[in-house]
């Protein structure tokens, strides 16, 4: 490991400036040595002391952890917080009614006072990192299994973990970079008093929806607006009338200067997950496998969804944020294995690892240290195709689109303790439940997720060897005579989940056996048992494919001595730096590096869920009312791109300017480089930001909510 570590610092030493500037998602602590006199050299005006220090403020004080997935950056000493519109829409959607329907129709908060409290919702900013690789590692031998590795890493790193945060509110992790060769722990500091302050509505916020979606040239207005409140003495509270804003370590200033082609950009935030080192092997298992069944499952969920949300406003509030979620990355597989397929990048990988092995096998140590890391990664993808193919399947049909199902299965503790007469345990249990239920039931509708239940059903077995079918199959058979839709129908007549009636009335007496005789209940006993059988059957090959990954990563440093490796992302928070970039995606084709209010007018389709538009903004665009926020050239400006490197997590991200002001938010990456999880194209690849401009104009201009500009240090 000691090896490992100096063959990285050699790395960084020796080629920190010839890194490409537009590719790699970067960790703040090395930024000094690896890439801050290139970052100079394009435009940034701060040191790496700036962007990461653990003594003094420094802008890493303004990025936080939005919810469980999402960035998000405080923009005033008054924890006043920005975020994509997607990245709240949650929250947006739990405070909306049919007579208060804040997602249709936006909402502002002219007061403090108004804002609205979010519960379960926090956001989390980074304390420190530290490199523990040496104490995690170091009761790590080469004669162990993957399982006693495993072991032996989780149990170091819990042990640090719990070290550098007692006697503190801190939480802390040890994360795996480089494939496992490398660990570093991130301290945080979490905040739970989080409340709305605005949203645009989804005419803008979410303006071309599913058509738009990873889609340039874009016209979203992808931001919402959140406060950070904190205790009187300064700590994380839970919500409390008093509680004060946030009085943050660092804010971002705002610029509404002019941007011009070519300008530095930086992006720092929680990129989700990357697979830049994937063989060509885990290429077409995402392609054949992954992607195949979520383009197809979710497809066939969505168009129940949406037909029940077009009929029924109540229906459209309920299953807004739920359809969001499942569509967004329907679409991003659908472009995903479009790109693979157009950018050839199975072979292109596959090339390489020919490359990678000829060099292994011209030295017998090399041999002997790297020989069997693609052999373990070949074998192991196919090893388990047929197990893992069922795995995802069943997890995408039955265990998590069927909302009843999924609540029954919840009830798995409470039939323990029941067994167990555990009375303490039941009344514990019981409070969280209910808690839990009440929001399920706010969001959901019985006919729609009945006709969802009865379609996913019958996929599943006209899709699935039956070997893997759970034995509530056998009952549809033997009971119902393979009817599908009776065995559903019965289901959601006589299951105690159907209503929060029925259910309270259980968990006011609860009751063994009408647990274990409910139907629905029966049905999420059978999927988990499915599901326990296929992770153990999956675990040896799991392990061969981590063990594999692991010697390849280490192997591909070695073989590449003059190439900087970056970790892929692990949501841990990272920086990126480009630039403002126009590209030209097909031939003949080029796309701008902006776009503007006159071309969302231009999309305008009167009535239309995803292109229409409210007539105060068409009527401000008429008069050209864009106040302090146009461009020179006269246009209001609504989106830009840049060459970023950013994924799934960035959301949200703050784009910044060489002097650390805020310019936009990242939310979305372009059609012609879905690929940019597993191989990077720099020709192609671009970040998609809402223009702060855009933000301001919305709030001030179009909302009226101008007083939360009086927050911000606004530089132009």
């Amino acid at each position: 490991m000691r090896k490992f570590l100096s063959v990285l610092v050699i790395l960084i030493t020796f080629s920190g400036f010839q890194a490409k500037a537009d590719e790699g998602m970067w960790l703040l602590p090395l930024l000094e040595k690896l890439n801050i006199g290139t970052m100079t050299e394009m435009g940034l005006k701060l040191t790496a002391e700036d962007i990461y220090s653990i003594n003094n403020a420094s802008l890493k004080d303004a990025i936080v952890i939005f919810g469980g997935g999402c960035t998000a950056e405080i923009v005033s000493p008054q924890g006043l917080l920005l975020t994509n519109h997607h990245c709240g829409y949650g929250q947006i959607q739990n405070h909306s009614t049919v007579e208060h329907d804040y997602l249709n129709n936006g909402f502002w908060a002219m007061s403090q006072a108004e804002e609205l409290p979010n519960p379960g919702l926090s956001v989390t900013f980074l304390v420190r990192i530290d490199d523990v690789t040496d104490r995690v590692l170091g009761k790590v031998t080469d004669g162990m299994t993957e399982a006693e590795r495993r072991d032996a890493i989780n149990d170091e790193s819990t042990a640090i973990a719990a070290e550098a945060t007692k006697g503190t509110h801190y939480n802390a992790r040890a994360q795996p970079f480089y494939g496992g060769n490398q660990y570093f722990l991130l301290v945080y500091e979490s905040f739970t008093d989080v409340r709305l302050v605005g949203t645009p509505p989804n005419s803008i916020g979410k303006f071309g929806h599913d058509t738009d979606n990873w889609m340039w040239p874009r016209h979203t207005g992808d931001f919402s607006v959140f406060r950070v409140y904190m205790s009187p003495d300064g700590k994380p509270a839970q919500y409390s009338e008093d509680n004060v804003p946030l009085k943050p370590k660092h804010y971002l200033p705002v610029s509404i200067k002019d941007l011009q082609k070519e300008d530095f950009t930086m992006v720092m935030g929680y990129p989700g997950r990357t697979t830049r080192y994937m063989t060509s092997y885990e290429v077409d298992e995402a392609m054949k496998i992954t992607n195949a069944n979520r383009i197809k499952i979710r497809g066939i969920r969505q168009d129940i969804l949406m037909k029940d949300m077009m009929a029924d406003p109540k229906v459209n509030i309920q299953y807004a944020s739920k359809y969001s979620g499942s569509s967004n990355y329907w679409k991003f597989s659908i472009g995903q294995n479009e790109g693979l397929e157009r950018l050839r990048t199975a072979e292109k990988k596959a090339a390489f690892q020919k490359e990678f092995m000829e060099w292994v096998r011209a030295d017998p140590a090399r041999t002997d240290k790297y020989g069997t890391a693609l052999t373990l990664i070949e074998n192991a993808i196919k090893g388990r195709a047929q197990k893992y193919n069922a795995q995802q399947y069943l997890s995408e049909t039955l265990g998590r689109s069927l909302e009843l199902i999924s609540l029954a299965g919840m009830m798995t503790p409470m039939e323990e303790m029941l067994a167990e007469k555990d009375q303490k345990k039941i009344d514990g249990l019981k409070g969280r439940l209910k808690r839990y239920t009440d929001n399920f039931y706010g969001d959901y509708n019985y006919p729609t997720d009945r006709k969802v239940t009865k379609a996913l059903i019958k996929l599943y077995r006209e899709d699935i060897d039956p070997q893997y079918w759970p034995d509530f199959y056998a009952l549809i058979d033997k009971k119902f005579k393979g009817n599908v839709d009776a065995f559903v129908d019965d289901i959601f007549v006589k299951s105690i989940f159907t209503s929060p009636e029925k259910l309270n009335a259980f968990l006011s007496a609860p009751n063994l056996k009408v647990l274990q005789k409910d139907p629905a209940f029966v049905v999420a006993k059978s999927i988990s048992e499915v599901q326990s059988t296929l992770r153990k059957d999956l675990a040896g090959y799991n392990d061969d494919l981590t063990h594999g990954r692991r010697l390849y990563m280490t192997g591909v440093m070695e073989y590449q001595p003059d190439k900087t490796q970056y970790p892929d992302a692990n949501f841990s928070m990272r920086l990126s730096y480009g630039k403002v970039l126009d590209y030209f995606p097909y031939d003949a084709v080029h796309y701008n590096w902006y776009t503007t209010l006159v071309g969302v007018v231009q999309k305008y389709k009167p009535g239309d869920y995803e292109f229409d538009l409210p007539q105060r903004l068409i009527d401000l665009n008429e008069k050209k009312e864009y106040g302090r926020y146009a461009a020179e050239e006269g246009y209001l400006p609504v989106c830009f791109i840049t060459d970023n490197d950013i994924t799934g997590g960035n959301s949200g991200s703050p784009v910044l300017n060489g002097n650390g002001e805020l310019i936009g938010l990242a939310f979305d990456g372009n059609w012609e480089a879905m690929t940019g999880n597993i191989a990077f194209e720099p020709d192609l690849q671009r970040c998609i930001c809402v223009d702060i401009r855009y933000v301001l104009w919305v709030m001030d201009v179009y909302s009226g909510a101008g007083h939360l500009l009086e927050e911000m240090d606004i530089r132009q």
